[in-house]
């Protein structure tokens, strides 16, 4: 195994793990909670792919080897007593296997019971390509987006062209929730266009991104 100086401060427990939180380089939202030997450490930072331990199954496991969901790792951080890490993170899809973005997306109330928290807006359209991608995947029957999908690139480009000039209609000439609603459209048929073209939304996120700098 490749040795690597900074697992020296790692301080493993007496199972020789060390828990590993996961939060969105982009947005810092906490994603998820897990557990790493040494070994799911040194295969994290050579691949740049998330590696966890499971302890119901006892074995190392790569985040999203069965989902698809992968956590690109961009930065490892260590607390200031070495026993706890920090993935920052790429996040491919939803993090929890419930298909939520997040694994801490139940929020406690102030009533002492619990509530779903509702998902941020990049989120909600992260799920919606993931969602897209699955009907076109598994050819859901009488799925629009699948129907779209099979006419062809043409078709897709000229609705979106189509629901960009309502969108401007409503912007000038309607009410607020008609633009909401044209607006919705807009965003859901370019995320098929960009499915038919076979580009990401995260290559549209990074690039945007890269545009904050």
């Amino acid at each position: 195994m490749t040795h690597d100086p900074w697992l020296e401060q790692v301080r493993f427990g007496a199972a020789g793990l060390v828990p590993v939180i996961a939060q969105d380089r982009r947005s810092g939202d906490v994603l998820m909670l897990a557990w790493a030997t040494r070994e799911a450490l040194v295969r994290t930072r050579e691949t740049g792919l998330a590696h966890y331990w499971s302890r119901s199954r006892e074995a190392l496991w790569r985040k999203g080897e069965t989902s698809g969901h992968e956590q690109r790792v961009a930065e490892i951080r260590l607390d200031c007593d070495g026993d706890a890490i920090l993935y920052r993170v790429d996040q491919q899809g939803p993090a929890c296997h419930t298909g939520t973005p997040t694994c801490f997306a139940t929020r406690v109330t102030a009533e002492g019971g619990t509530s779903p928290e509702p998902d941020p807006g990049g989120h909600l359209l992260t799920r919606l390509a993931s969602t897209i991608a699955r009907r076109a995947e598994e050819r859901t029957p009488g799925s629009y987006t699948v129907t779209l999908l099979d006419h062809g690139l043409a078709k897709v480009s000229q609705k979106v062209g189509e629901e960009a000039v309502e969108t401007v209609v409503a912007a000038h000439a309607e009410s607020d929730e008609r633009l909401a609603n044209e607006a919705a459209d807009l965003l859901f048929h370019l995320l098929v266009l960009l499915r038919a073209r076979g580009v990401s939304l995260d290559t549209v996120l990074r690039t945007l991104e890269a545009r904050e700098k």
